[in-house]
């Protein structure tokens, strides 16, 4: 174990070695950190990186673990992001602009915005991970997006241990895409991010069947930000297992793009393949269905499997290795490959 106590703020980082990830990563598997250090702010982190544990191992940022797949032990440096902090920087009569710690739980921040009367992000209730992991993946569900809301991303550059701010462009939002998973996955550590939310007036997400379905039955007419993120919760706990019953790490692939002339041949042989347009030569197709359609929903491979419920979600009854979910992977890209003609992308980062 490697500490250091920085005395101007009293601020100390240990490093940790050879430390179990099992409770840090929502799949449940056992790997281990060959070195592990909880980042608190980006003082800390920015002392850390001038560290030789820092310049000679690889590195790994890792946030809630809601994304992940640790198919071996990691032999170098995992940065834990703990950075906390909620923060209102400007208010009006129409916006508030909040700053927030990569480290606070994302979902718990939506339920903190909701009891404001904070609108924007209340379609992405319920989605594990951290709010620093947010901007990284672009989360999104139900018409929303995360880079619909956020104003900058501020992150230290792991090279230079100094501060750096992104603002929307820089961020180069895409479907579930950003700069920090392209073109800088290995050189910026996010600190916190920093949105702005509607205090009225808000632009409400309808629009999905599944959240109309579940309004129009408890008789909402005129819903309220509350509203939707109510519907969404219920919506999701009913189509998602509990990552602290089963181990599962959300959805597994992305929803793939294919050529609009593909799936209309597809649509002869699959008249109920469910297609949503992107532009005028693409549209996206629901992985699940895809999966669901090559027999994979419900099936069982020894101690991992696809959920019953949801054919996105890869799951660990418990015991599983990560190598043993990384193959079951595999085997199910190659199955829709082979059907459809259309290769599935993981969501979730393999390590």
């Amino acid at each position: 174990m490697v500490e250091f106590l920085f005395l101007e703020k009293q601020m100390k980082v240990t490093i940790h070695e050879n430390t179990s990830l099992q409770g840090l990563n929502t799949f449940g598997i056992e790997a281990y950190a060959k070195y592990l250090a909880h980042i608190t702010s980006p003082e800390g982190l920015g002392k850390v990186v001038d560290h030789s544990i820092f310049k000679n191992f690889p590195r790994l940022v890792l946030g809630g673990g809601s994304n992940i797949l640790f198919t071996k032990d990691y032999e170098g440096l995992i940065l834990k992001v703990d950075i906390q902090g909620i923060q209102v920087l400007e208010e009006n009569n129409q916006s508030v602009l909040i700053q927030v710690g990569a480290g606070e739980n994302w979902h718990q921040f939506v339920l903190h915005c909701i009891h404001h009367e904070w609108g924007g992000i209340e379609n992405l209730s319920l989605i594990p991970g951290t709010v620093g992991a947010a901007p990284i993946q672009n989360i999104g569900a139900y018409g929303a997006e995360v880079s619909q809301v956020i104003e900058y991303v501020d992150g230290v550059d792991l090279e230079t241990g100094k501060s750096q701010r992104f603002n929307q462009d820089e961020c180069k939002f895409g479907y579930r895409e950003s700069v920090f998973k392209v073109d800088l996955r290995k050189n910026i550590f996010i600190s916190s991010v920093t949105l702005r939310l509607t205090k009225k007036n808000h632009r409400l997400y309808t629009q999905y069947g599944a959240v109309q379905e579940v309004l129009t039955r408890n008789k909402i007419v005129q819903p309220t930000i509350r509203d939707i993120s109510d519907a969404v919760i219920s919506i999701r706990q009913s189509k998602l297992p509990d990552p602290a019953v089963i181990g599962n790490a959300g959805s597994f692939f992305k929803n793939p793009p294919a050529d609009i002339n593909h799936v209309r041949d597809l649509q002869k042989q699959y008249p109920s393949m469910p297609v949503y347009p992107i532009d005028n030569q693409n549209v996206k197709i629901p992985a699940g269905w895809l999966i669901e359609q090559c027999g994979w929903k419900g099936k069982r491979i020894g101690n991992v499997g696809v959920h019953e419920k949801q054919a996105l979600v890869l799951v660990n009854f418990g015991g599983g290795k990560g190598g043993e979910i990384f193959h079951l992977a595999t085997k199910i890209q190659e199955s829709v490959l082979q059907k459809f003609g259309i290769s599935l992308s993981t969501e979730v980062n393999i390590i």
